[in-house]
């Protein structure tokens, strides 16, 4: 799902690359996401499983009331338990039917502002860099 480029003042927009695959994120206003932000720039390698890509942060981060199980298309997620970054575009080996199931009930950080299909391309091993800006 696809969101409004435009940002407000005080927005915090990131950028990832994975590959050749380029996404902006807009931030919630959560700790969670506060956390990660400060964290930036973050470097990774991508894990593909289902429709979602993850990767690893080096952090510690506790699960938050934003925390679910049902991913909705073009958020982007924590899965606190395994320090991990979670990019779900489409179902994963756990769906059932047209859910978006994740594997634990993870925080919401934000919102893609591109499609997050786009990862269908990425595959295991890939660079990821995640740093401040759109």
């Amino acid at each position: 799902m696809s969101r409004e480029a435009g940002s407000a003042p005080g927005e915090r927009i990131l950028s990832i690359a994975i590959g050749e695959v380029a996404l902006r994120v807009r931030l919630h206003a959560t700790r969670t996401a506060e956390r990660l932000w400060l964290m930036l720039p973050l470097f990774s390698a991508s894990e593909p499983w289902g429709d979602v890509v993850h990767f690893e942060i080096p952090v510690e981060i506790g699960r938050d009331r934003s925390a679910r199980v049902n991913a909705r298309p073009g958020e982007v997620y924590l899965w606190a338990e395994e320090d991990r970054i979670i990019l779900p575009f489409g179902p994963t080996p756990l769906s059932r039917g047209d859910e978006i199931r994740l594997p634990w009930p993870c925080n919401v950080l934000g919102d893609s502002l591109d499609d997050l299909g786009i990862l269908r391309s990425v595959r295991v091993g890939e660079k990821e860099t995640w740093s401040r800006g759109g």
